[in-house]
């Protein structure tokens, strides 16, 4: 029904024996002519499928290895620590390209000559030059986007309306007719950042110690009115579908998408019309994949960007095993038509415009350390 073992904003582990090795730095050294056929992918699921992998692999009879990874942020350290010389692309969210990686070295830029005009095959948001693809000069090209969604909260509207859990919004679950009746997804990185907007206090801006304060007190809440913990989006879907809860802290068309497809469409990603971040109360992510600055570089980096932006390749990116999301080639009437009705409907594209509108894009919380040691004591006192 569901692949539980695919849950790109949790701490999977999809680690193989290869990528071990490669990280332990106990791989054997390769002549340079042998990269012309070797690619190294470090990526969020989805990419690292066979059905986005093989036909690459056929056509440039490459051998291809993928790693899925675990956080941004983690990701980002391993190229910190030395593995620039593992990996050939890497696939994060949006803030870590411009602010981090292409500042430090750990990616280059790409050609816009060759891949503006894909861009300008886009959703008309993401046409060149979008701003996260940019470095902050707006002059480089720092990698191609992909996959997208809003990620809040979801309701089963069976039991909560569409409308009311929009209006309401965060809120909803600081009601105490609610305790005891949501569950909560532990995905730390989005749990924070909904916690502060549980507070009333935007998540990417510096934060003063009594919003700090603030934000802790409504961790211990949130934790405190759970009726169960997890981060398997498939046990969360069932326990919504179940009746077991009314809703789930931390979701959104990602999560929600895989149990709608099976036809569960009371399962729905919730978008607040409104909330502290200049007025809106959502937070969308943006993939962007980008070459990373291997000293011993695979012309085949390059190769697979391209061969991501073709509409078939789309497609099956945007609807690979285990969960559904929209794609920024969507855009593109060649790609939307690939979607049934049923797989936009999985997706909610009949709400996306507006809960992008009411989101902002995912972002850096420069108080995260701080505020993760308030989460982790307010979940440790729950389970304790």
């Amino acid at each position: 029904m569901f692949d539980n073992k695919l849950s790109r904003r949790n701490f999977l582990q999809q680690t193989g024996v290869w990528a071990a090795a490669a990280a332990a730095g106990s791989l054997p050294k390769v002549a340079h002519a042998a990269r012309e056929k070797e690619l190294n992918i470090y990526c969020w699921e989805g990419y690292n499928s066979d059905d986005v992998l093989d036909p690459f692999r056929r056509e440039f009879d490459a051998k291809v290895r993928a790693e899925g990874l675990t956080s941004d942020p983690d990701a980002v350290n391993r190229l910190r620590a030395g593995e620039t010389k593992v990996w050939d692309l890497i696939n994060v969210n949006n803030p870590w390209a411009r602010e981090m990686m292409y500042p430090e070295g750990l990616i280059r830029p790409i050609s816009r000559e060759r891949f503006e005009p894909m861009m300008n095959k886009m959703m008309p948001q993401f046409h060149a030059p979008y701003e996260w693809a940019m470095d902050k000069d707006k002059k480089e090209l720092l990698g191609m986007t992909q996959r997208f969604g809003p990620f809040s909260f979801v309701v089963n509207t069976d039991k909560i309306s569409r409308g009311m859990a929009e209006d309401q919004g965060f809120k909803l679950f600081l009601d105490p007719a609610m305790k005891g009746k949501y569950g909560m997804l532990t995905y730390d990185n989005w749990n924070i950042y909904h916690m502060c907007i549980t507070a009333d206090i935007h998540p990417f801006k510096k934060h003063t110690k009594e919003e700090i304060a603030k934000f802790g007190e409504v961790a211990k809440t949130i934790f405190n009115g759970a009726k169960n913990l997890t981060d398997d989006l498939v046990a969360m879907n069932l326990a919504l579908i179940n009746g077991e809860i009314d809703a789930y802290y931390t979701g959104g068309t990602y999560t929600a998408s895989p149990a709608r497809f099976d036809g569960a469409k009371n399962v729905r990603g919730i978008t607040p019309n409104s909330g502290p971040m200049d007025g809106k109360g959502g937070i969308v992510w943006i993939e962007l994949t980008s070459v990373v600055n291997n000293p011993d570089p695979s012309p085949l980096a390059d190769e697979f960007l391209a061969y991501v932006q073709r509409p078939d390749v789309s497609k099956k990116v945007a609807f690979a095993e285990g969960t559904y999301n929209a794609v920024t080639q969507m855009g593109d009437k060649d790609v939307l038509a690939s979607f049934s009705k049923e797989e936009l409907d999985a997706i909610q594209w009949d709400s996306l415009e507006q809960e992008m509108a009411n989101s902002v894009d995912y972002d850096i919380n420069p108080d995260y350390a701080e505020m993760y040691e308030l989460y982790s004591a307010a979940k440790r006192e729950r389970e304790g």
